[in-house]
């Protein structure tokens, strides 16, 4: 599947991207460092470029104003979504100065769930993710923890299979917290939720997970 790679300003040490055909590279603001430091090319860079301090001698640029509705992160996606992406991967997307970006940028992965779409936040050691209406599915190798979180007042049918602890056709709230700390044991496991979104935290990469949503 193509996949559209944003690379935000966030905390980012390595980045690694295998690129394919099809695949498309945004660098935000100063996620361009980023992309520098990594020898990243971008297939298009921007943001209103506060954080970088400046704008980038390159061709590929949308430069958006300072006072707006969206993040620049948010206004990449975008960006990525008119062009008929529906799976992205964002690097950079969390820590920072400026942790509320963090959550801002958690609810860009709702976003694109709830849009059909899938999207990963690699952050290094671990993963945020986003399932609407549909199941998250990982191999037997995965290990550590995984969290589960309910983006929605409530989301329903919440079922966790081949973890540590089980959980079949529960309710979820966003003011409870039931679904932290759990482990992957070794086996094939799943995350899946009939009825609303599901943000999901968990050690390891996005690769070898896969992501789909339930027929209606």
């Amino acid at each position: 599947m193509r996949t559209c790679y944003i690379i935000c300003a966030g905390d980012a040490d390595v980045i690694s991207i295998n690129k394919s055909d099809g695949d498309y590279i945004i660098a935000v603001d100063a996620g361009f460092k980023h992309c520098e430091r990594n020898n990243i090319e971008p297939d298009l860079i921007t943001g209103d470029f506060d954080s970088l301090g400046f704008m980038p001698d390159e061709k590929n640029i949308v430069r958006l104003p300072v006072k707006k509705d969206d993040t620049d992160t948010f206004a990449a996606v975008k960006i990525g979504l008119k062009k008929g992406y529906s799976r992205f991967v964002l690097f950079g997307a969390s820590g920072g100065a400026r942790p509320e970006h963090t959550y801002a940028n958690i609810a860009v992965l709702a976003y694109i769930s709830k849009l059909g779409g899938t999207a990963f936040m690699d952050c290094g050691s671990y993963t945020v993710t986003a399932v609407t209406n549909g199941v998250i599915s990982f191999p037997d190798y995965f290990k550590g923890d995984i969290s589960v979180f309910s983006f929605d007042n409530e989301s329903n049918g919440v079922c966790e299979r081949g973890l540590e602890y089980s959980l079949e056709d529960a309710v979820m709230k966003n003011v409870t917290v039931t679904g932290i700390s759990n482990s992957f044991t070794g086996k094939e496991s799943s995350v899946s939720v009939k009825e609303g979104t599901l943000i999901i935290y968990y050690s390891g990469k996005p690769c070898g997970v896969s992501v789909s949503q339930f027929c209606k």
